[in-house]
């Protein structure tokens, strides 16, 4: 077996190779065989213990579970470590699949999900490279002060809090030095290592990750895409006077540098921190409602990552009103305008409890046979409690 893992290993680098140069990749300055090493080790050292912990164990058995949990641990372990060394694209997919609650185990969700607070930061030196490679400038020459210590640092990039010359306080975006070298070749190297994994295991399908990973990074490491789009949903939300957008400097933005206005609050999940501050709780999750329906169901213009850290809350000393801070702008899911109208009626049929028309939009939407599945997926309430009407039934343990 030991040999097995090791030919698909030599397999996967041979492949990775090949493939690389037949798509004009081949940079050993910016790719690097330590981190082709690093992921191919890490998926041979996963499938082997996946083949070899439990194919001695009655399926289905007491053992057998408590077997394929620890096997779960080590291996969303292994890929956590994975992710944190290569940095970049890894550490986004990583946080992607810590996302994942209702498709993985969840000691993977468990364990990846850290990488959302744990991602690494670039030193002083490697912003100001990229300060002086996008505006042309030194950071002293732009700011009166730049805050050395990020506010927030993602895979992507990391956030400072600065002063402009003119006496404003912005934000500054400043992408992690190598992402943009890199993220393609990464995509690349995690698409052969899928399909390897994919021949062992058929059962396993995952190969979307990469497909999404593929037609989402570029727009997300466009920054004067999110600067767009933060612009249209602030004109498109405009009737929401909760709703705080940054407003972009387009004069000192790029593709790889974003200058917004510096926007605080208190994350959307610190109760403790709304209570301070006389927040009404229930408040925020109904304007949280507002907004994300409208964006969903009126306009098909949908925020994709509203984790508690682009999520902020203040109340506005003026007014009294709490305001919602909407940040992170760099990918939004753009709505058909037949699946927007589906979408709209199978919730409206969902309400209602009318099992035939929950069944005509759910196979619209490309549910097929499996739309009493999707309907439990998309309410998280049973089946009993759809056909009863999900707003007739506490929701029950078991659920």
């Amino acid at each position: 077996m030991a040999r097995k893992i090791l030919k698909l290993a030599s397999f996967a680098a041979a492949t990775t190779g090949i493939y690389l140069y037949g798509n004009k990749f081949l940079d050993p300055n910016d790719f690097g065989v330590v981190r082709v090493g690093r992921a191919i080790a890490t998926t041979a050292v996963i499938t082997y213990d996946y083949l070899t912990s439990l194919r001695s164990v009655p399926y289905g058995s007491e053992e057998y579970n408590f077997l394929k949990s620890q096997v779960h641990l080590r291996s969303a372990e292994r890929l956590r470590e994975l992710c944190c060394a290569n940095r970049g694209t890894f550490i986004k997919v990583g946080q992607h699949l810590g996302a994942l609650d209702y498709l993985l185990p969840e000691e993977y969700t468990r364990t990846l999900r850290v990488l959302h607070s744990q991602a690494p930061q670039s030193s002083r030196q490697e912003i100001q490279q990229v300060i002086r490679e996008e505006l042309g400038k030194e950071i002293e020459e732009l700011f009166v002060s730049f805050e050395d210590t990020p506010l927030g640092a993602a895979s992507l990039a990391q956030v400072h809090k600065a002063v402009l010359q003119d006496g404003r306080t912005v934000a500054v975006k400043v992408q992690h030095p190598k992402v943009q070298t890199q993220s393609s070749k990464d995509i690349l190297l995690m698409e052969v290592l899928l399909l390897v994994v994919k021949q062992i295991f058929p059962d396993f399908e995952f190969m979307w990750l990469v497909e999404e990973a593929k037609k989402n990074l570029p727009l997300e490491l466009d920054f004067l895409n999110e600067g767009r789009n933060a612009e249209k949903v602030a004109h498109m939300l405009k009737d929401f006077d909760f709703l705080k957008v940054p407003r972009i400097y387009w004069e000192l933005s790029t593709r790889r540098v974003l200058l917004m206005e510096f926007m605080e609050g208190g994350q959307v999940n610190d109760r403790a921190y709304m209570k301070r501050n006389g927040i009404n709780v229930n408040e925020i999750s109904r304007n949280l409602g507002k907004l994300y329906s409208e964006m969903i169901f009126v306009n098909g213009f949908v925020h994709c990552d509203p984790h508690p850290g682009n999520v902020l809350v203040k109340k506005c000393p003026a007014s009294g009103k709490a305001h919602i801070i909407l940040l992170d702008h760099g990918l939004y899911q753009v709505l058909s305008e037949s699946f927007r109208m589906d979408y709209c009626r199978l919730w409206q049929a969902l309400i209602k409890a009318d099992m035939k028309r929950v069944e005509k939009y759910s196979r619209r939407l490309g549910a097929g046979d499996l739309y009493p599945l999707f309907a439990c997926m998309l309410t998280a309430r049973s089946w009993e409690s759809v056909n009863r009407g999900i707003d007739r039934l506490p929701v029950s343990a078991s659920e």
